[in-house]
């Protein structure tokens, strides 16, 4: 579904992505892995269309999307979680809701602000608090549910589990395995190791900007070493 290869990014000239590769197959869940600064964000970013790539290819249904703005990158049907959340703080949960919501698509699941409540119970009992006032867990499950309102076939996450608090990572973690029986691909930029095991099928460790190691879990745990290099804090 989601191909990206050769892919180059510059922020001024400093030289962020360096030949990037990855994959997301359709109903898969990958974990882009790396500590902070690695550039799994750019590459998210870049994949998205808010940063644009100097060099490389970024493929979706085997078309090239490469450099296209944000807004028509969402309309092919893939969603962007990001790490900063940005809800409308003064706006209800319902009404974010509501801003997300995008006509049905024949090849997607259609998600209602009804299914997402019995996705996210947390948020049902809170329906009508302002967005603002909500935990930082509970401000992440309303983000990722905004872009599903979006019926995307695709969803990137940007470090879903940073910050918050260990029961609602357990909640994320149910959320995403739904996604995935949902028939969605899942893109997740993450540096809990952790969490991406139990939620993905596949791992690509990224380090300064260059893709290290590209594999199953299994294949990560024969190679101890990889992760210690470049995942160990």
């Amino acid at each position: 579904m989601l191909e990206v290869s050769g892919l180059n990014t510059f922020y001024g000239q400093a030289h962020i992505l360096s030949d990037v590769h990855l994959a997301v197959g359709g109903n898969e869940v990958v974990a882009l892995l790396g500590r902070n600064g690695a550039g799994k964000s750019t590459t998210i970013k870049s994949i998205m269309g808010l940063v644009r790539p100097r060099s490389g290819r970024v493929a979706y249904d085997g078309q090239d999307i490469t450099g296209w703005p944000a807004y028509r990158v969402c309309r092919l049907g893939i969603g962007y979680v990001p790490e900063e959340r940005r809800i409308f703080t003064e706006l209800s949960v319902e009404e974010n809701l509501e801003v997300g919501r995008r006509p049905p698509r024949p090849d997607a699941p259609e998600w209602t602000p009804d299914r997402l409540y019995q996705l996210f119970p947390n948020l049902a009992e809170r329906r009508r608090q302002a967005g603002g006032r909500l935990s930082g867990g509970e401000q992440q499950m309303l983000t990722i549910a905004r872009t599903l309102m979006g019926n995307p076939r695709l969803v990137l996450l940007d470090e879903p589990s940073e910050g918050i608090a260990p029961l609602i990572v357990e909640q994320m973690a149910r959320v995403i395995k739904e996604l995935k029986r949902e028939g969605l691909a899942v893109l997740i930029s993450e540096q809990n190791l952790h969490f991406s095991r139990i939620v993905s099928d596949r791992a690509v460790i990224i380090e300064k900007g260059e893709v290290r190691f590209t594999g199953s879990f299994a294949d990560l745990d024969a190679n101890p070493d990889i992760a210690q290099a470049t995942l160990a804090i």
